[in-house]
Formats: C-alpha cells, structure tokens, sequence
C-alpha cells in the first residue's frame, strides 16, 4: 500500500489469478467461499460462455451450457451478453445481462437481472426489465445491493449508455419492479467534452474508426458502489473524472419526483482519473479504477485518495470485487486496444489477466 498519488512509480503488490486467452473479460465476483467468477460480453470475439466459473485456472459456463446458448437478443431464459457478475451479501451471484451484444439496440426479453443459487448451481430468479425501464438506447452496466431495503432487498444497477439516456434502476427484489432514477441528469452522463481529454497509454481515449475521423467517447454511469451504511449510492460516468452520491432513501421512495431525488445528489468531487469500475468496503471506503493510470486508488470517508496498485500490467482495470479472503480482485482486459479505439486494428495482446492485491479491510458488507 502507498500514499502516493499521481504519480508514475509502480506500486502495491499485484498477484496473477487467472490468464484468459479467448475472449476478453470484463467483471468479477468472488463468493464468500472463494469460487471465482467472471464474464465476457459479446463484443466482437468469439464467446462460447458469457458466465463462467474459474476453476483450476480455467473457465467453465456457468450454470450451464443451456443459459449460456441465447437463442436470440430477446432470450429471456438465456444469457445475451453479459456485462457484470456480483455475489450479494447472501453469498448468490447475480448476472446483468445488457441483452446488447456489439452495443445493438435492445429487445424486450434481453436485459435482465438473473440471480443462481451457489449451493445448487440453479438460477432461482430472472427479472425481467420493461422497455420503460430499459430501453431501447440503454446498456446496463453493474449493480449492488441491499438486503436490507425492502421485504427481499434492492438492486441498483447503471445505464451507461453511449447514445441515450444515462440513469440508475432501481430493483425490488422482491416484487420484481424496476423503475428509473436520475434519468438523463446531469450527473450520470459524461462530463462535458471541452473538459474532459483522458489519456490512455500515452494517447487520448477516443473513437477512432477504421474511415472515419476519431470523436469523444460518451459512455455514462458505470461504477456503482453503495457506502458501508447503506445510506448513499456512489457512481460515476466511464468518461469523467467526477465522482457523485445520492441518497438511497430518496432512490427507493416512490413517492418522490425526479426533482426531489435529484436534490439529493451530491458532487464529491474529482476522484483523480477517469474510472471504469467502483467497490467499497465496511470501512467506508470507495475504490476506484484509474484506467488513465493503469491503477486502483481509494477513497477514505473524508475524501483523502490513496494509491492501493499501481502496475503497467494493470491496461485498463476494468471491475473489482473484495472478497472475504481479504483480497480485491481485478480485471484487466484491454478495453482501450480494441479496434473501435484503434482505427480498426486489434492491439489487444492475450491473455488478459485477472489479478488481486491484498487490502487491510474487511470483507464487503454490502454491494
């Protein structure tokens, strides 16, 4: 660990868990009896499984072939393509499906919310989000939870979509309704493009298409991390470096307009880099990839950032998870090599690596 900030020196003891040679990974979760599982959205590479289990260093589908073979972008008993996997505080693992492979529009039926039971292996319970809710623009992104809310807990999941509307759902676990908050506020989309300029390995983070001139990126509300109290939801868009909170109480109460609930945002500030993934962990404290500088930071309560890894293996950290072992584990996949961000050319070089790092804090109480 290191208090150093913005700096260039490597930092922090990063251990290789995983390599994967096909295609690229984006989220992570670990349950709390240390089963490792990851996924791979339909980008562009071939991908045979969007769920998987790491087991001995390999990947298995996961919980079986059968939800891992859609039979189109509207399969509501299969796995579109999958963005992000978490294990909530019961120990379950919860899958986001986009239901918007290669960033298409989409279809009733795709996007959802599937919830596997890790003693049985079975899927348990699939939430279906409505075309109000989900819509046609949207690209959900990652999700936490609180068991405490409700009569089954509440899901908070993000809309990062690059050509819509941005916004948090909010999830009823027990009935199944979902609806809307923050749409389209200021705070969950991108931050203003004369302002924002990332840089990536040396280059600013753009589209560039193989015919085409390059232009900003605007992909909203991605990292998603709730505070050890329940009481503020965090989150940020994937192209700022602005960090914002809202109240929870205000996100679950139907009763409140959009303007109430935006009354409720806080700006916390500049978190120091553009990030892709957010975490927390009981002691208040929000990690944050820092894909500008191939680097996880914390955030202590009183706003004070840290360096907790710092490694030029680390290319584009993408999602974390803490997990009981006392370990955050973190993917790094490359996302800036692709060929939409690269004039058409794949400078992706395999594998892409899941890796950990040990952390002084206890396990995540709540997601």
């Amino acid at each position: 660990m290191s208090d150093s900030f913005m700096t260039d020196e490597p930092c922090g003891d990063l251990e290789v868990v995983a390599t994967f040679t096909g295609p690229m990974p984006t989220g992570v979760s670990v349950s709390h009896t240390g089963r490792i599982f990851v996924n791979f959205p339909k980008w562009g590479d071939e991908v045979t499984a969007s769920v998987a289990e790491v087991v001995d260093g390999q990947t298995r589908p996961y919980p079986d072939t059968v939800w891992n073979s859609p039979a189109g972008d509207d399969d509501p008993d299969a796995f579109v393509s999958v963005q992000c996997v978490v294990v909530d505080p019961a120990d379950r693992l919860w899958v986001v499906d986009t239901g918007s492979p290669l960033l298409a529009p989409t279809r009733p039926g795709g996007p959802k919310l599937v919830c596997v039971d890790l003693t049985t292996n079975a899927v348990t319970r699939k939430i279906v989000f409505p075309a109000d809710v989900a819509l046609p623009t949207s690209y959900i992104n990652d999700v936490r939870f609180d068991l405490r809310r409700g009569a089954a807990g509440t899901a908070f999941v993000t809309d990062s979509s690059g050509n819509g509307p941005n916004g948090i759902i909010v999830v009823d676990l027990a009935s199944g309704d979902s609806w809307r908050r923050l749409h389209d506020h200021p705070s969950t989309r991108t931050e203003p493009l004369t302002d924002f300029h990332p840089l990536v390995e040396g280059r600013e983070f753009l589209k560039r298409p193989a015919d085409g001139p390059p232009s900003p990126l605007t992909m909203g509300s991605d990292g998603i991390a709730i505070s050890a109290d329940g009481g503020r939801l965090y989150y940020c868009p994937l192209t700022s470096r602005r960090l914002h909170s809202v109240s929870v109480d205000a996100l679950v109460d139907r009763g409140l307009d959009d303007a109430e609930v935006a009354a409720t945002v806080t700006d916390e500030g500049d978190k120091g880099s553009a990030s892709d993934g957010l975490e927390s962990d009981d002691a208040g404290r929000i990690y944050l990839t820092a894909y500008e500088q191939n680097a996880i930071l914390r955030r202590h309560p009183d706003g004070r950032l840290e360096t907790v890894a710092r490694d030029p293996r680390l290319l584009w950290p993408d999602t974390m998870s803490i997990a009981t072992d006392g370990y955050l584990y973190v993917t790094a996949n490359q996302l800036h090599r692709q060929p939409d961000y690269q004039g058409g050319v794949d400078r992706r070089q395999r594998p892409y690596v899941l890796f950990r790092t040990r952390i002084d804090a206890g396990p995540v109480l709540l997601r």
